[in-house]
């Protein structure tokens, strides 16, 4: 079994050989205890204090002495006790040693001592109290503030009129719940008398229910401690450390901006005056510190009572306080903050011992024996009783003990500048706080918070931008509708017709789904409820994705129709109706159905909030603003969506092809492969920029939302605009053009036939670049065959100027169709598929017709002049028939089956394609009546009368004012 320290040091001294044969052991006290029975005794009380000026706490006890002699003046001047109390004063020096030392001489060589009144130093005290049970005497302690003393266990004789440090705590917590703050961290000095502050502290905080969010502990530096503070958002800060510390921890707040209206500060209150100026230790001046400590509180006992109250002395404190200092002015001492609590100390031993001297007598009385004695055990224990029913009111406040701690008055002060004012107390005995009115003084309009109080505020999309881009869909939508209009109203037309209305349905009811997209998208959970969040986020998922597929498939599916035709190398016949490509519409929006339906059973979208760091309130308020987000988010997003941008990427990768494979056809009506093109490249490079910036402004709803609008906006107006505007052009400048292509013009039979079928269109396949090199071998030989006719032609002329009279005389009514083609320049500037027909024509041998020559219709008169009209008119007789079916054919102007009796000019389906336009002059006769300075073009040849084979031929003659002639023999009719 082990025995305590100081019990240790105290046996030690006890049995040591040279001491032992001086002291008496314990018989002394054994004996003589008849002191209650006489009257006017002297009863002995033993002072432990350090007396020494160099021993640590030493003015401390030079200020008790007079509030002790002072109170044994008022106790011997009531009368009301039958004794006197006489004190002796033992000089512990705030040493163990010395203080073991002085409680053993006064034990051993002393007189008989009925209580211990003192203990300054807590290392002393904790010693000589651990042994009192031993000596059966009980210590009463005026200055012993250490929380370890508490411990009943370890020191049950010991009692104290001054409340203990720990006494503090319940003053706190009521405080605290005053101004209702619950949340509290701890800055403490790594020393043993404040831990145990703090871990007492720590249960009444749990106890309360008051958060503790920060406990820390420091030696030397504090700043790295604060600075946790501070990051845990502590801002009502419990600190327990000494004076020289407490200027390094406010010069750390101020480093950190931990101090005004955002903070509060909870230190001791048993610091030195002025302690900031003697204690600063510190590179912050004192201006700074003074900065730090405005408005801090600190909490310690009340030295003396404020109430104008009489106590067990007849005095109140004002009362007994001037008597003091005028005993401190003739002794010329220092006062000690503790004398009020001494000057109380030794009316509690008064009234104890005249207690146990009344209960002792009583007991004498009411014991037959007359020799009645009674040991220190039983006195001991009558004392300790009595002690515990302490209670009456004293300079102090009330006096009375629960479990030998004092139930005492807690004082608050705040710092205010430069000084501690007194803002309230706290009675521990009625468990009451009393601050008094409009004295505490906070550094803001209200107290400090004691969090920093988040207010969640949602990241909405402003009205006015989501009204400006609404505003801007509507009328995209409008725009739509016009569209739509315009195409059912002209569906029967050719223009409309050709390029297939219900496709052009198709594409204007996707664009109107994906800009109805863009009302979902700027709702947010400020305009619907959460579940109705998750709804639109499901909804406007499937409108932009159908919508797509709609718009772009329709308009792919227009394009594979084109790619069908013309890419059909055998030249046969082909009719893909619209019923095939809403088939393969269909298809695609199926294709879009199964990958909705699936990610909305396994993995649906949920609304999920995503909060950001917090942000101070813009309008100065002690509250922090923490932002929130609303997503529309699943557990695997980047699957699903990987699986939509590959569907939709291989899409528009078709629609490039489809694009790019016709992009020479050069029927407008047909083909929209080029603006299709357009379409898919802007659509393309406005997702991929959109997609990008969307992710990257995740957390800026208004940048997101405005990207993600105007990118549906702009991608659905250019691709309606690129599919309708160029028809409406044609329609409004030109509403023939579908049945143009490059200024060719079709028979009428040709047009009885392209009426019939308005889905299927034949004609001619694109040659492709193998037959380039050959086509333009044949124009070289037929630029030579030309050359060598016209060489012919040249010298038939001018034999028929040299020998007029040779020539017979050909009459202008035999060759009425000499009217064919005066000159021909640059005809092999045609397409590819007049090259091939004019080689066609070329390869037969065109037999020039030339008439017969009639002698009887030979004129046998003399010679004319061959320069007259008559000649002239004559010439050009010869020349047209000449020119008509020597000349005309090799080029493919008139289909060679005419010149056969026998041949009929729809025969042969190869030359049933229209005739390319030539540049011709016009005679010199026919200038009046044509505008000589106008070029005629041969349009077609309207028809043919008569069984003979030019009777009754005429040729249609337009000039370059859209005038149209007629040619009939050598007679010019018209326009």
């Amino acid at each position: 079994m082990f025995l305590p320290a100081g019990r240790l040091l105290l046996f030690a001294l006890l049995f040591h050989p040279g001491v032992a044969k001086v002291c008496n052991d314990r018989t002394k006290h054994e004996q003589d205890n008849s002191w209650f029975l006489k009257k006017e005794e002297a009863l002995n009380i033993m002072v432990l204090m350090p007396m020494n000026e160099s021993a640590l706490m030493s003015s401390i006890s030079q200020g008790i002495e007079p509030a002790v002699q002072l109170a044994i003046e008022h106790i011997n001047d009531s009368g009301e006790y039958p004794f006197s109390l006489i004190t002796k004063i033992y000089d512990t020096e705030c040493d163990n040693a010395k203080g073991l030392r002085a409680f053993f001489d006064a034990i051993c060589y002393g007189p008989k001592h009925l209580m211990i009144f003192g203990g300054v130093c807590p290392s002393v005290t904790s010693i000589i109290a651990e042994s009192l049970e031993g000596w059966n005497l009980v210590q009463l302690s005026f200055a012993a503030t250490t929380p370890v003393l508490a411990d009943k266990k370890k020191y049950p004789n010991f009692f104290r009129t001054v409340p203990s440090d720990n006494a503090v705590n319940p003053a706190v917590i009521k405080f605290l719940n005053y101004y209702n703050w619950s949340r509290v961290g701890t800055l403490t000095q790594d020393v043993q008398r404040f831990s145990e502050v703090r871990n007492d502290l720590t249960y009444e905080l749990e106890k309360a229910n008051i958060h503790i969010a920060d406990t820390e502990s420091f030696s030397n530096d504090p700043c790295v401690n604060v600075k946790k503070l501070k990051d845990n958002d502590v801002r009502i800060i419990i600190g327990q450390f000494d004076e020289h510390l407490a200027s390094k921890v406010f010069c750390c707040a101020y480093n950190l901006n931990m101090y005004g209206s955002k903070y509060q500060w909870i230190i001791p209150g048993w610091y030195q005056r002025n302690w900031w100026e003697q204690a600063n230790n510190t590179n912050c001046t004192s201006r700074k510190l003074l900065t730090a400590m405005e408005g801090y509180i600190s909490v310690d006992f009340e030295p003396l009572s404020s109430r104008p109250v009489k106590g067990i002395s007849g005095r109140t404190p004002k009362e007994y306080e001037k008597e003091y200092y005028r005993e401190l002015q003739q002794k010329g001492v220092e006062a000690s903050k503790f004398h009020g609590f001494a000057y109380d100390g030794i009316w509690v031993i008064a009234k104890t011992l005249n207690r146990v001297r009344e209960l002792l007598r009583t007991k004498e009385r009411q014991n037959m024996y007359h020799n009645f004695t009674v040991d220190d055990r039983e006195v001991g224990k009558m004392v300790l009783d009595v002690m515990n029913e302490t209670n009456f009111y004293g300079v102090t406040g009330q006096v009375m003990f629960r479990n030998g701690e004092r139930m005492g008055t807690i004082k608050f002060n705040q710092f205010q500048d430069g000084q501690e004012v007194k803002v309230g107390e706290y009675n521990s005995i009625a468990d009451i706080l009393d601050l008094q009115n409009n004295s505490i003084r906070f550094q803001g309009v209200e107290p400090p918070k004691d969090r920093t109080f988040v207010r969640l505020q949602r990241r909405h999309i402003n009205v006015p931008l989501y009204s400006i881009l609404s505003t801007i869909t509507i009328l995209g939508m409008l725009m739509a509708g016009a569209f739509l209009f315009f195409n059912i109203k002209n569906r029967n037309h050719r223009l409309i017709k050709m390029s297939s209305p219900y496709m052009n349905n198709l594409i204007i009811l996707g664009g109107m789904l994906s800009y109805a997209s863009i009302f979902l998208f700027g709702l947010d959970g400020g305009f619907v409820s959460d579940k109705e969040f998750e709804t639109l986020c499901t909804v406007r998922t499937w409108i932009l994705i159908v919508g797509y597929t709609t718009a772009f498939g329709a308009m792919f599916a227009k394009t594979w129709r084109v790619h069908a035709i013309f890419k059909n190398v055998k030249m046969k016949k082909k009719i893909i109706k619209d019923q095939k490509l809403l088939i393969i519409v269909g298809g695609m929006l199926l294709i879009d159905l199964c990958i909705l339906i699936c990610w909305q059973i396994v993995d649906p979208l949920r609304r999920t909030v995503e909060e950001y760091s917090l942000e101070a309130d813009p309008q100065g308020r002690d509250i922090a603003i923490r932002p929130f987000l609303e997503h529309c988010e699943n557990t695997h997003m980047t699957i699903w969506l990987g699986i939509v941008y590959a569907y939709k990427g291989l899409l528009m990768l078709f629609g490039c092809f489809l694009a790019w494979e016709t992009r020479n056809v050069s029927i407008p009506a047909l083909n929209d492969s080029k603006y299709i093109g357009m379409s898919v490249y802007n659509v393309g490079i406005m997702c991929i920029i959109g997609a990008a910036v969307s992710f990257l402004t995740r957390d800026q709803p208004n940048v997101q939302f405005c990207i993600v609008a105007l990118v549906i906006i702009f991608c659905s107006t250019i691709t309606l605009c690129l599919v309708f505007v160029p028809k409406l052009i044609t329609m409004r400048t030109n509403p023939d053009a579908a049945t143009q292509n490059r200024r060719l013009k079709f028979t009428q039979n040709q047009k009885k036939e392209d009426s019939k079928t308005s889905t299927s269109v034949t004609s001619v396949n694109q040659t492709n670049t193998s037959r380039l090199d050959g086509l333009q071998t044949d124009n070289h030989r037929l630029r030579m065959r030309i050359t060598e006719l016209d060489k012919e032609l040249e010298e038939v002329t001018m034999q028929l100027q040299d020998t007029p009279e040779k020539t017979p005389y050909i009459k202008q009514n035999h060759y009425p169709d000499a009217n064919n083609i005066l000159s021909i320049r640059n005809f092999t500037d045609g397409k590819d598929g007049e090259k091939s027909i004019l080689k066609n024509h070329l390869e037969q041998k065109p037999q020039a017709q030339w008439g017969s020559m009639d002698p009887s219709r030979i004129s046998r008169g003399p010679l004319e002049d061959i320069n007259s009209p008559e000649h002239i008119q004559r010439r050009l007789s010869l020349q047209l028939p000449i020119l008509h079916h020597a000349y005309l054919p090799s080029i493919g102007g008139v289909d060679a089956s005419c010149t056969s009796p026998n041949g009929s000019p729809g025969s042969s389906p190869r030359h049933r394609h229209m005739p390319p336009s030539y540049r011709v002059f016009l005679p010199s006769q026919f200038e009046d009546q044509s505008d000589a300075s106008e070029d005629i073009f041969v349009c077609f040849i309207v028809g043919f009368s008569g069984e003979k084979r030019h009777k009754s031929r005429y040729v249609t003659l337009t000039n370059k004012n859209k005038k149209t002639y007629i040619l009939h023999g050598d007679t010019l009719k018209g326009p």
